[in-house]
């Protein structure tokens, strides 16, 4: 289990922390945060994939799944180490109220550009993490597009384009330039993660990150890996991953991620998925798995298609994977997201794993006394949230309920504080968020997480993404963390009683 006795956590993005330089980063207002944390004892830092992001921003979409995002690292500290000079910093200065990741794209790689021309790539701890290997792939990925404007792998050259090795040799040995950029790039990246996450650690700070089910088609994953998924001959995609209709959506999810070939994972022992998920425990403290069900039965769609309305349920390889992974590993420390319509199969999963699934307090108050999210239905092995990224803020979601909704929603939330001789007004729908703020810290879940935006209760022009939508996500910026916000959430909420 994720946690010996009941605890707290917050979540809270790395691209949303405050920094004058357009997106937030490792730098010092993340150590600000732990120190927050700890000194609050609250013990979990949860966060979103770290991963590079390629087009439309998603941390669920990136160019390799074992990469760091680039736009996270500190530039301040660059120009501590003499990469950097202060002056160069303006270049990269934003400090409008969302995140505006073309501005990132143009004026952040050209000043860590700048950092690389002074950096001595002839460094014996430089040469070290470059002999590894981990990132050759990425970089070679990362080089490939470059060359060609950004162009998808399945556009490049066939040379490239089927990774063929003596042309891959050859384009690494004539622009070995740009190929330890993104090298550097990388090794800078874990630099800094390495030391921020040893210093939450020592705080006693534990850090929760994300690893999505499917990875992106223009990826260094998928390019090097093409008989992993379910691909064509000419490398287009053949299947695609998505969810079908449902109540909130008439066509379901189109997400057009390649879908894994799981007789080829299986007969090679599930090696790339134990190695994807020790380099997590390398970087986390616990992992959150997004879209566990897919692990158990995932919904493939027919290349092309316009919607996920005409998709079929293709069987996951079930325990067996993680049964590998824990045989190779030892026990994992995982949480699954196991949201969305379930069956019999995704409850016999969970049941083996044993891992900790996920209770959203947003959906509970329906007035359905079966509702899996009421308190009285959850059990302690599970993470309590008022909401996760996917959803609208709270306060955000009741005030978007209808008349009727809200009414219930507050009945059936009243009645909660009734049972528990909970004395708070719901007079607002201020006062109802809080309330809701109470009941999943007094949850019998042994962690409870809650949204920054909710602990500030922010409305829904704060929320991180709208599934199913392009525009307008993963924007969300903080201007600043007042301790004193984070001493009044404690003293309102109850959370005393988790610490």
């Amino acid at each position: 289990m994720i946690s010996e006795r009941r605890a707290a956590g917050i979540l809270l993005h790395i691209s949303s922390l405050p920094n004058r330089y357009g997106i937030g980063t490792m730098g010092k207002a993340a150590y600000s945060f732990v120190d927050l944390l700890s000194e609050s004892k609250i013990k979990y830092w949860q966060i979103l994939p770290l991963v590079q992001t390629s087009y439309g921003d998603s941390p669920y979409q990136s160019a390799y799944s074992g990469s760091g995002n680039p736009y996270f690292i500190d530039l301040e500290f660059l120009v501590e180490e003499g990469l950097l000079k202060k002056s160069e910093l303006s270049a990269c200065r934003n400090t409008k109220s969302k995140i505006d990741y073309a501005f990132l794209y143009k004026n952040k790689y050209a000043v860590l550009r700048g950092a690389y021309e002074r950096f001595d790539v002839h460094g014996a701890d430089f040469v070290s993490f470059v002999g590894q290997g981990r990132f050759g792939g990425y970089a070679l990925f990362m080089s490939i597009k470059e060359k060609f404007g950004g162009a998808p792998f399945d556009k490049w050259p066939n040379k490239y384009k089927f990774a063929r090795a003596k042309s891959l040799q050859k384009f690494k040995k004539e622009n070995e330039k740009e190929y330890l950029f993104w090298q550097f790039l990388q090794y800078e990246f874990s630099l800094q993660w390495k030391a921020l996450k040893g210093y939450a650690n020592k705080k006693g700070v534990s850090i929760i990150g994300d690893i999505p089910l499917y990875v992106a088609y223009d990826s260094a994953d998928v390019w090097l890996n093409p008989k992993l998924f379910k691909l064509n001959a000419d490398r287009s995609l053949k299947k695609v991953a998505g969810v079908p209709p449902d109540y909130f959506s008439a066509t379901g999810q189109l997400w057009g991620n390649p879908v894994y070939n799981w007789s080829v994972h299986k007969k090679d022992g599930y090696s790339w998925w134990i190695e994807r998920i020790r380099q997590s425990f390398e970087l986390y403290d616990a992992v959150r798995i997004d879209h566990f069900r897919g692990f158990d039965r995932y919904y493939e769609i027919e290349a092309g298609e316009k919607t996920a309305v005409n998709g079929t349920w293709r069987r996951g390889p079930k325990y067996e994977l993680f049964q590998a992974a824990e045989n190779a590993l030892g026990k994992l420390n995982i949480i699954a997201e196991d949201l969305g319509s379930l069956d019999k199969g995704v409850y016999r999963l969970m049941e083996e794993t044993g891992y900790p699934g996920m209770k959203v307090m947003e959906f509970a108050f329906d007035g359905n006394d079966d509702n899996p999210y009421l308190p009285k239905n959850i059990q302690e092995n599970s993470v309590c949230y008022t909401g996760t990224h996917d959803n609208d803020t709270l306060l955000g979601y009741i005030k978007k309920l209808k008349k009727k909704e809200y009414e219930v929603f507050v009945k059936g939330l009243a009645g909660i504080l009734d049972k528990e001789q909970i004395k708070l007004n719901l007079t607002d729908k201020f006062s109802v968020a809080k309330a809701v703020l109470f009941v999943t810290l007094s949850s019998r879940s042994k962690l409870a997480v809650i949204p920054i935006q909710d602990i500030l209760l922010l409305g829904g022009n704060s929320r991180m993404n709208t599934p199913s939508t392009s525009q307008g996500n993963w924007q969300f910026r903080l201007k600043r963390i007042e301790p004193y916000e984070l001493t009044e959430f404690i003293d309102n909420c109850g959370l005393t009683g988790r610490l």
